[in-house]
């Protein structure tokens, strides 16, 4: 009998999170029916592989992160937050008596919806961590909805949340990790990178436009690490590789040229420095992947895409942008997280001279064997890097199985 499963998310990562536990369940069961109610956004990770999404959908100014940047607030109730969260649990509340189950992926706002349709439902909670702190300090509605005998299971990102929770009481938890790391496969594309050159992989994010100016950033960053490389003894080499979304691709050569960058050849960006210096950025929308495998590290300004590359061994170095995502409260998380796997520079949007610090932190980094050490043994027990969806799955489809 077909098996029908909700899936309620709040954010871009919380679906791009939930979409892949979906293939995998699909794998799984070929006749799963799911379903999918995205909070935050259009739901595109949801409408990439055909699931239905059974409520409105709308574009926030924020983004989704007023978390991060109150004052956005405003602007996204301007824009219809408050009308379409009503009619979202509307539609919640319209579909959950034909489903059988409901798997709910964020935080407070996303389980209060999967508690308020009164079915069974699982929590993934892949946004909340007790890596930020050392212990998960719950708000009161959550600790009320987990202990709720329809909670059927709380699913956490790393091992450590999972321990912690078990260690507070919570009676139904499970390490589920992060399932898009089973699908992040490097596709074979030539980088092109010199022998013994240090690759780092230039991260800008993928919601325009804010990535927009992210790269404009990072293209500054990388003229300074260029130049700073050049007077170094040795000179070492640095190969800048940036994995672009397709949207922020078509915008490269613009946003470049308006740095003082030429495009010389598609996706090969460069810049003349000094007499006999020059930087280059080889820009890719198809080796995500690639890039990561190949980094030694990366400077990355974006959530999901910073943690996938720590699952890889990969540290990351940071500065904040203007937001409204990667902003310094963004980042400043983001960094807790890693602990002392990652390195964060500034504590406001990055100027000259946030910039140039970065730069001299890159140099000092991809030099230090021991760190990059550390984070190569632990980025990868801290967050999983591989097995994510076979533990989801192994956790779901007996909760399934049981549900009536």
């Amino acid at each position: 009998m077909t098996k029908k499963i909700l899936f309620i998310s709040n954010g871009h990562g919380e679906d791009t999170d939930t979409s892949y536990a979906i293939r995998a369940l699909r794998e799984a069961v070929p006749d799963l029916e799911p379903l999918a109610l995205p909070l935050v956004g259009e739901g595109g990770a949801y409408r990439g592989i055909d699931v239905p999404i059974v409520g409105p959908t709308l574009v926030l100014p924020s983004g989704g992160f007023t978390y991060v940047q109150r004052s956005k607030l405003i602007g996204d109730i301007r824009a219809g937050l408050i009308g379409n969260t009503i009619n979202q649990w509307r539609a919640m509340r319209s579909i959950a008596p034909i489903v059988d189950l409901v798997f709910a992926t964020g935080d407070t706002f996303s389980q209060t919806f999967a508690f308020g349709s009164k079915r069974p439902f699982i929590s993934f909670i892949a946004s909340l961590s007790a890596l930020y702190e050392g212990k998960l300090n719950l708000d009161p509605p959550l600790r009320w909805y987990f202990r709720s005998p329809r909670c059927r299971m709380v699913i956490t990102r790393d091992s450590a949340t999972a321990i912690d929770l078990k260690r507070q009481g919570f009676p139904r938890v499970a390490y589920g990790g992060m399932p898009s790391m089973d699908y992040l496969l490097p596709g074979g594309v030539d980088l092109r990178v010199p022998a013994g050159a240090a690759t780092i992989g230039l991260l800008p994010g993928s919601r325009i436009p804010e990535a927009e100016r992210n790269f404009r950033l990072q293209l500054r960053f990388a003229e300074k690490a260029v130049r700073l490389a050049a007077e170094m003894p040795g000179r070492k080499v640095l190969a800048f590789r940036a994995a672009l979304v397709p949207s922020l691709m078509s915008r490269a050569v613009d946003l470049a040229t308006a740095e003082g960058w030429a495009m010389l050849a598609k996706g090969v960006l460069r810049k003349k420095i000094a007499k006999g210096v020059t930087a280059e950025i080889r820009c890719y929308d198809n080796a995500f992947a690639d890039i990561l495998e190949a980094s030694t590290l990366v400077v990355a300004m974006a959530g999901q895409a910073a943690d996938q590359a720590l699952a890889l061994g990969k540290p990351s170095l940071m500065f904040p942008g203007e937001g409204p995502q990667f902003n310094y409260r963004f980042a400043e998380a983001q960094y807790r997280i890693h602990g002392d796997l990652s390195v964060l520079v500034g504590d406001r949007p990055a100027d000259d001279e946030i910039l140039g610090a970065s730069a001299r932190r890159l140099i000092e980094l991809i030099g230090d064997d021991a760190f990059l050490a550390k984070a190569a043994e632990k980025g990868p027990q801290q967050f999983g890097s591989k097995g994510s969806s076979a533990r989801i799955v192994e956790t779901v489809l007996p909760i399934l199985d049981a549900v009536t």
